[in-house]
């Protein structure tokens, strides 16, 4: 059966085509710069691949044009859209009502759209990519794949904030967390490399990227996680701050005379990375500058490193029993230098990594401690699209009863 899975972002499209349940890629693509005159358009299957520019001004035609190249009568990997069964959507915030993922009726599209003020920059996008999937995929199984919904498990112990409970009560002002769908797929594969049911493990999962979160995985579910009421709180990122002391707004707003959209800039556009290395927040960047002696981009790395590192140390004392730590995405996966400075002097609590096991790059899955290591320490690629279409699916043979 064949399954699209759609990520759609402010200005991007990517999309990835699967046979289920064999878990086979057929096809993948991407639509950059969505919304200009000169859009890029990428598309592969089967050692065939085009890369071109042409106008894409929204999100509607951006699925015109995948619709038009999947069922291409040269380059296409279907004769007729109707063979595509059932198309996933990633949505970021489906709130506290979406504990999973959900067929997506009237009632689902409305409640997106109610989400729209917990994840402005989001959900939008999502949503029209779910209204043009409708219309360019209409025989499919539509199905909303939510980013909260691991971290739905979180306790109020970890998931309310000390803020008056009527805010909580009446606005649902709380701890969300995001990228659960990674959390959740890597904590699922390593508990499978392990030969362990999903729910017989406990885990650190790193998500380590241009957006970045560290999850407290207890039993095969989500505890606690770093990301907050928005992806802003936690872990230092690309050019989000992570965690700072709420009085800093107050004295922008106050002392240095700023609004809100100049505040909300600096924290989740100019600050992190970029914001402490000057240089960039492609990490690849500041790596390379490092290492040509550019201390600012060598601090960078290490108050990266640190708040790493000062997260695991937090979620060792929330789990007590740890099996492993796994560091995914694209920081996690590809950089060495991370790993090894984010566990550097935690060997006192068992946890050892082989320094050559480490020097993998380019997203291999390994374990990378040493075999004594009561804590196992793995790199495990991500691989979200594949959770969802493996989501999308269950909905869709339940539908066409295969």
């Amino acid at each position: 059966m064949k399954i699209l899975v759609f990520n759609c972002g402010s200005s991007s499209i990517k999309f990835k085509l699967f046979n289920m349940p064999e878990n086979v890629l057929v096809a993948t693509g991407l639509i950059e710069k969505v919304g200009s005159k000169d859009a890029i358009i990428g598309y592969s299957k089967d050692g065939f691949s085009i890369n071109n520019t042409q106008e894409v001004p929204d999100h509607n035609h951006g699925l015109e044009i995948i619709a038009k190249l999947l069922a291409d009568p040269d380059h296409g990997v279907v004769k007729n859209l109707n063979e595509i069964k059932g198309v996933g959507h990633r949505v970021v915030h489906g709130g506290e009502e979406f504990t999973g993922s959900m067929l997506i009726d009237e009632k689902v599209k409305n409640k997106i759209k109610e989400f729209i003020p917990l994840a402005p920059l989001h959900n939008p996008p999502n949503f029209q990519g779910i209204i043009a999937a409708e219309k360019y995929f209409p025989d499919s199984v539509q199905v909303a794949c939510f980013d909260t919904a691991f971290h739905t498990t979180i306790p109020p112990v970890a998931h309310l904030y000390a803020l008056p409970y009527s805010l909580y009560e009446k606005y649902r002002i709380r701890r969300y967390g995001f990228h659960g769908t990674s959390h959740r797929y890597v904590a699922r594969r390593f508990a499978q490399i392990l030969g362990r049911h999903k729910y017989d493990v406990n885990l650190i999962t790193c998500h380590l990227g241009n957006g970045c979160s560290i999850t407290a995985v207890k039993n095969g579910k989500s505890f606690d996680t770093s990301m907050g009421f928005t992806p802003l709180e936690g872990l230092v990122m690309g050019t989000r701050s992570g965690d700072i002391d709420p009085g800093v707004i107050l004295y922008f707003i106050e002392n240095l005379k700023m609004n809100p959209s100049e505040v909300n800039k600096i924290l989740n556009k100019e600050s992190g990375l970029i914001g402490i290395s000057g240089i960039s927040n492609d990490f690849r960047s500041i790596v390379e500058s490092a290492s040509k002696g550019n201390k600012m981009a060598l601090l960078a790395i290490d108050i990266f490193c640190y708040r790493v590192k000062k997260y695991i140390g937090a979620y060792l004392a929330v789990l007590g029993n740890v099996d492993g730590i796994v560091f995914t995405a694209g920081i996690g996966e590809n950089r060495p230098v991370v790993r090894e400075k984010s566990l550097e002097g935690l060997e006192q609590y068992g946890i050892v990594i082989d320094r050559e096991k480490n020097r993998i790059i380019r997203g291999e899955e390994s374990e990378i401690s040493t075999p004594d290591s009561k804590i196992k320490v793995f790199v495990i690629p991500t691989n979200e699209e594949l959770a969802i279409a493996i989501d999308t699916y269950e909905f869709a043979k339940k539908q066409f009863e295969v």
